[in-house]
């Protein structure tokens, strides 16, 4: 399935509703289309790799914000259901499984096949 893309920055009442197999926690992408987290940029290519063929599981980014709003400790990703402490972060839906950052380089393609 394609991999989609939330809103960016994403509302928290979008991601609620998303029903995909995988939710991928980035940085949002600056004035000029880049993402701002450099390891968000390391694993961009291996995320669309896994997630980006039309036989793949379904997965969402969701961009957390630029850099200041993701910093701050009121951001809404931060808190339940979510969690996220570290972007890049891959949750997986059914179980709440997760890898972070430099993890997901290392065990994207395993983690998927669990």
């Amino acid at each position: 399935m394609p991999l989609q893309h939330s809103p960016d920055p994403a509302e928290p009442s979008w991601v609620q509703g998303v029903t995909a197999d995988f939710l991928i926690f980035y940085s949002s992408r600056d004035e000029s289309g880049k993402l701002w987290c450099p390891d968000c940029v390391a694993v961009e290519n291996v995320v669309e790799q896994t997630f980006g063929s039309a036989d793949g599981p379904s997965a969402v980014i969701v961009y957390v914000g630029q850099r200041t709003a993701w910093k701050t400790p009121a951001n809404p990703y931060r808190a339940g259901p979510w969690n996220v402490n570290s972007i890049p972060t891959v949750i997986r839906s059914r179980d709440g499984a997760r890898l972070v950052e430099e993890e997901i380089s290392e065990r994207l393609a395993a983690f998927v096949r669990e």
